[in-house]
């Protein structure tokens, strides 16, 4: 009996196995959180700070037992401000920093020799936060690796030869619009208005990680180890546990930057030019001219005129 059971299981395909396996019950998708724009996102509501922002957010944090989470620095916001040195210091206590430039540059608009000197001019903040883990690690402010093929070489070579890695983004719905109309919201004490936001950002939150996997599955035939990008705002501490839950609802498992990007979909290349082309699914989506799936827009007109 045993011989039977191994020849039928011989004769199973192996992409069938696969689907088995995805669909057993509990079966967990890895997710890496972080956090771009420290120390500060938007702007904030009457009598909120910097440093209360992101200790509230590191609590969160914390009771809900995230992995390290990497908070990616814009060093430049913290001139004239104790404020966001604060909230920064309190960051690198708890949890891993890395660089998103100085200036939080566009290098669509710049030339490579002046994006590298504005990664290197954050780099003595990174040194002197002394936060846990490696601070070599590169977001691209905007995700904007390079509008010409050039460009993206140039960079890629400069981080390689100088031990940096790419913080890739693979799941994305724009988090920063709602910490904007928050600050406005809040400050006229309008609930009603909040309420909104906190709908409207969860069901938008729903919808493009569900694009985000169905990209992957189109792109590589299966899942993929994820990472999240969150800005650190004005609505995070708000709006974080129920993010959390949908998070957990979906089926994913918290895990580190370091362990996500061990996915060997992080080695990938698109090696081309792209203008505004948004995350690492999106290039690829791009690259191999693949129809995007039918999705819900973000609700961007709204939450531009709500509170004003």
């Amino acid at each position: 009996m045993r011989r039977l059971y191994e020849s039928l299981f011989d004769r199973i395909p192996v992409s069938l196995v696969l689907v088995v396996v995805f669909a057993v019950p509990g079966y967990t998708q890895k997710l890496a959180i972080t956090f771009d724009d420290l120390p500060l996102n938007g702007t904030l509501p009457p009598g909120v700070t910097r440093a209360q922002t992101a200790k509230d957010v590191l609590a969160i944090l914390k009771k809900r037992h995230v992995p390290p989470v990497y908070g990616f620095i814009n060093a430049k916001k913290l001139e004239g401000s104790p404020d966001g040195a604060e909230a920064l210091k309190l960051w690198a206590a708890a949890e891993p920093v890395g660089n998103h430039t100085y200036s939080h540059m566009d290098l669509e608009t710049n030339a490579a020799e002046t994006f590298e000197r504005d990664i290197e001019e954050n780099e003595p903040v990174l040194e002197l936060l002394k936060a846990k883990g490696d601070w070599r690690w590169l977001r691209y402010p905007y995700l904007h690796e390079g509008d010409t093929v050039e460009k993206r070489r140039a960079i890629r070579a400069y981080l390689k030869t100088h031990n940096y890695r790419i913080a890739q983004v693979t799941l994305d719905w724009e988090d920063y619009l709602w910490n904007f109309a928050y600050a406005r919201c809040a400050a006229k004490s309008d609930q009603k208005a909040i309420a909104w936001l906190r709908t409207s950002y969860l069901q938008t939150a729903s919808d493009f990680v569900d694009l985000g996997r169905e990209q992957a599955k189109l792109i590589y035939g299966h899942e993929i180890n994820y990472v999240l990008l969150l800005h650190l705002g004005a609505f995070s501490s708000t709006i974080l546990p129920d993010a959390l839950d949908l998070l957990k609802k979906k089926g994913f498992k918290l895990v580190t930057l370091e362990e996500a990007q061990s996915d060997p979909i992080y080695d990938g290349d698109p090696d081309v030019g792209l203008h505004d082309a948004g995350t690492f699914l999106d290039q690829w989506m791009l690259v191999k001219q693949i129809k995007v799936p039918p999705h819900s827009d973000k609700p961007y007109k709204e939450l531009e005129s709500l509170c004003q």
